[in-house]
């Protein structure tokens, strides 16, 4: 769960404007965690 959520902050930035790199920082000041996280807690919560 917690490579889920780190994948998701780290790809938050993304979303939007996709990148056909592999050259990237991991965590920018605009990274954040989206509703897929959101909902992946709540999932495994239950």
């Amino acid at each position: 769960m917690i490579g889920a959520i780190a994948g998701d902050v780290i790809g938050s930035v993304y979303e939007r404007d996709p990148i056909k790199t592999i050259e990237f920082p991991l965590f920018s000041s605009h990274s954040r965690f989206t509703d897929d996280t959101v909902l992946t807690v709540c999932w495994i919560s239950n």
